[in-house]
């Protein structure tokens, strides 16, 4: 069951992929829904059956890799971390799959969409049930490339081409830190086996590595360098920048994308890790302070932004930074039950997104918007679902999960615990605030859209809406159905060997004592933020032009997103496209050119024009040639008597 877990989208996809040569649209949708769906059901019934009880197992596919002491094969890992990723992963990919049917309608090229969403689902599950970090990588990478062809599927587009290779070269830089992490693993363990890894860490706690003549503490290196790959895939602070530009892509492929499966491939790894990580304090208080500032960042620019999709990619970026500072405080189990909530209620929110664009006659700009609520209510309702869910408002899943991830920071009782609490206070305000602005200047108020846009405003139909109240039910009872099993105070029971926490580390017991007004600070700061959108966005449009005019250059500072773009274009891209263009036009062209290829052809050329010259058409200049070799010959043979 395991096996067909994984491989039943795969299936799908080449099925798919062969329906895009024959232009069988209905060929490509039955395949790919055929696959992903069947892996849906089989991952619940895996939950159900194996995760719940506490079974473990690991089912071998092949021998891959044995050189010398070098040995890695292909297996699958299943235990309580790969299913709740499993189901994750596979149930936001199923509702995608159905949504774009209907979003993907009028697309030429249907089946190679539906190809690529089912290739980016299997390299999902490749990462998430891979036994070794050799395995893990390529499924990292698979999930790199598809992310690349969905990103950039409207190819034609030079933004989405563009946008598109920003998202791989991005990231690589991050898989370049994930690469040498593994390489430092392989060389203190001798292995990339998990459990051997994980068997060998407690006795490496006073190893140290030497670079550059400095020798530091051996863990710290590895986890340092295996996190900086994790903040690639999941846009933290410093490399995030490839995630708002990835919404040129269709709007499916960003809910697949920043909702549930790529940007969370980074908090997975982490928690993975754990038994590595417990060991490497300074790892942890780094990705706790990362972690706390992504949040905070995000969401500063996310309430500047115009485009429906990219506030909402910001605050993917923001809650991921939850996820990460809680992973920092040791609060493993409430980073993956934050996973989990956020995947339905953001993917709903993606997806409700789309509809509002297709709605619109594909207008993303919120300034174009306005008073369209009446004309598609369920969209509406959806929306509102999933701001409440993200908000964190009483009873919805976000409260349960974002609120667990503040009490186990307060609970750290630490430095950076504390940072990352108070950072978390006001990034829930702020997302409070942006998503209820988003809501305000998208669905109320007087319409700013042409007369005929506002028109031909319309519903979904309904397999695009169908998703989107499956994902409202899990945005609305995951948190309370998952708690106790997750974040409860026998959280052991279901986590067992999955997700190691020192013994004498009680962060997740301590997060339950947290004191009342500690518990109830995200809630009241989430209703102010909530209310105060309500009071300028709703009943005072005309305040926030002049608040942005008042605060100008703050404003600009978070419109312009911190001006990591600009800066990052200044010192990495530019001075790069000066030193390739030097090495291609002096390098390249005037030598290895100039007097390779280039020069060889010039020199024959020159000397067949010496040559030509001598084909003058007259017969004296025939003649004294021939008395010419006539002399020489006659000389050549007196010498040689």
């Amino acid at each position: 069951m395991i096996s067909a877990i994984v491989f039943l989208p795969l299936l799908g996809a080449i099925g798919a992929g062969i329906a895009a040569f024959m232009k069988r649209d209905g060929l490509g949708y039955v395949c790919s829904l055929t696959g992903v769906i069947l892996s849906m059901i089989l991952g619940w019934v895996a939950f159900m059956q194996m995760a719940i009880p506490g079974i473990e197992q690991t089912v071998f596919l092949a021998h891959w890799i044995n050189v010398s002491s070098f040995e890695v094969n292909w297996a699958l890992r299943y235990d309580a971390l790969t299913a709740v990723m499993v189901i994750v992963v596979t149930t936001v990919s199923a509702m995608v799959h159905i949504y774009s049917v209907g979003y993907m309608s009028h697309d030429p090229s249907k089946p190679r969409f539906m190809a690529y969403l089912g290739l980016f689902t299997f390299a999902m599950l490749m990462l998430v049930t891979a036994d070794n970090l050799v395995q893990l990588f390529f499924g990292w990478e698979g999930v790199g490339v598809a992310s690349y062809l969905l990103i950039g599927f409207w190819y034609q587009r030079p933004s989405a081409h563009e946008a598109a290779m920003k998202a791989f070269v991005v990231n690589r830089v991050g898989d370049f830190g994930f690469a040498l992490g593994i390489f430092a693993v392989f060389h203190l363990t001798g292995s990339v086996q998990l459990d051997h890894v994980f068997h060998a860490v407690p006795s490496l706690v006073e190893s140290h590595i030497v670079i550059f003549g400095q020798a530091l503490p051996a863990l710290e290196v590895a986890g340092i360098l295996l996190f900086i790959g994790a903040m690639g895939k999941s846009a933290q602070l410093g490399l995030h920048t490839w995630l708002p530009d990835a919404m040129e892509g269709p709007t499916p492929v960003s809910a697949l994308i920043h909702a549930a499966t790529m940007v969370t491939a980074g908090v997975f790894l982490v928690c993975r890790l754990s038994p590595l990580l417990e060991f490497a304090p300074v790892t942890r208080d780094v990705i706790t302070i990362v972690g706390a500032l992504t949040a905070i960042f995000a969401a500063t620019i996310g309430m500047t932004q115009f485009d429906i999709k990219r506030v909402i990619a910001y605050s993917t970026c923001s809650q991921l930074g939850y996820m990460f500072f809680a992973a920092g405080v040791s609060a493993y189990p409430a980073a993956m039950f934050h996973l989990t909530t956020h995947a339905f209620f953001k993917a709903l929110l993606f997806l409700g997104a789309g509809s509002v664009i297709h709605a619109m006659s594909d207008e993303q700009d919120m300034r174009n918007m306005g008073g369209i609520w009446y004309k598609i209510p369920f969209t509406y309702t959806m929306m509102w679902i999933g701001s409440l869910a993200l908000a964190g408002v009483p009873f919805f899943a976000g409260y349960y999960s974002k609120d667990m991830i503040l009490e186990a920071a307060w609970g750290a009782h630490s430095g950076v615990g504390d940072f990352a609490w108070y950072l978390g206070i006001v990034a829930a305000f702020l997302t409070a605030f942006y998503s209820w602005r988003l809501l305000m200047m998208t669905f109320h108020g007087k319409t700013r859209a042409s007369n005929e846009v506002f028109a031909h405003v319309h519903e979904s139909p309904l397999v695009m809406t169908i998703p989107l109240f499956i994902l409202a039910v899990g945005a609305v009872l995951s948190g309370w159905v998952f708690y106790d099993l997750f974040v409860g105070h026998h959280w052991h029971d279901f986590w067992g060997h999955a997700i190691f926490i020192q013994p004498d580390n009680t962060i997740m017991e301590d997060a339950h004592h947290v004191p009342t007004w500690g518990k109830l600070m995200p809630l009241y700061v989430s209703l102010g933020g909530i209310g105060l959108a309500i009071i300028i966005y709703g009943m005072m449009p005309s305040v926030a032009s002049g608040v942005a005019r008042m605060f100008s250059p703050v404003h600009q500072l978070f419109y312009r997103k911190w001006y990591f773009d600009e800066i990052y274009d200044a010192v990495f891209v530019r001075p790069a496209v000066q030193i390739g263009r030097f090495f291609w036009i002096k390098g390249d062209k005037a030598t290895i050119d100039g007097f390779g290829p280039d020069g060889v052809s010039a020199m024959v050329g020159r000397f067949s024009h010496l040559c030509s010259r001598l084909q003058s058409g007259y017969v004296f200049h025939y003649a004294f040639a021939m008395l010419i070799g006539v002399v020489v010959l006659l000389a050549w043979y007196l010498r040689s008597l």
